[in-house]
């Protein structure tokens, strides 16, 4: 197994990573996957594909450095995502060591990420890999007011 850390620009974010990352955010589309890339650089945002030794992209996982109070600096792992056909064969432990070498590098104090609270076997896999469970993550979601629509 190979692992690349994309730059951005590189053709196989959406040849390659995108299809891997639309099983866990089948909402994306490649116009709006772009669009992210260009926003999310700006804050930090970066990307991580795992290749099988055939080439083919296995795994996915997006991610950033995050300087704050709580944490002082921490490396967020936005999404991780293992291709269905080749889960439990270490894919996602390979990307978890992965961000965690790019985390001890920057100094980071921490490693952590959110997981949907129907996501029991992604829990499962997090609690194997040594995370543990910190906090409760509490979201509201805000529907755009009157004015601000198109």
């Amino acid at each position: 197994m190979k692992i690349v850390d994309l730059e951005p620009g590189d053709p196989r974010l959406d040849s390659d990573l995108l299809p891997v990352l639309l099983e866990l955010r089948p909402h994306l589309t490649s116009e709006l996957f772009r669009e992210v890339q260009e926003r999310g650089r700006a804050q930090g945002l970066r990307f991580t594909a795992a290749y099988a030794d055939d080439d083919t992209c296995v795994g996915a996982a997006g991610w950033r450095i995050i300087d704050n109070t709580s944490s002082i600096r921490k490396l967020y792992v936005d999404d991780l995502v293992t291709a269905a056909d080749t889960r439990s064969t270490g894919v996602g432990h390979a990307l978890l060591a992965h961000l965690e070498d790019h985390a001890r590098q920057a100094g980071c104090l921490e490693l952590n990420l959110d997981s949907g609270t129907h996501r029991t076997g992604a829990h499962r896999f997090y609690l194997r890999e040594r995370l543990d469970i910190v906090a409760f993550h509490f979201s509201k979601e805000l529907k755009p007011q009157e004015s601000e629509k198109p």
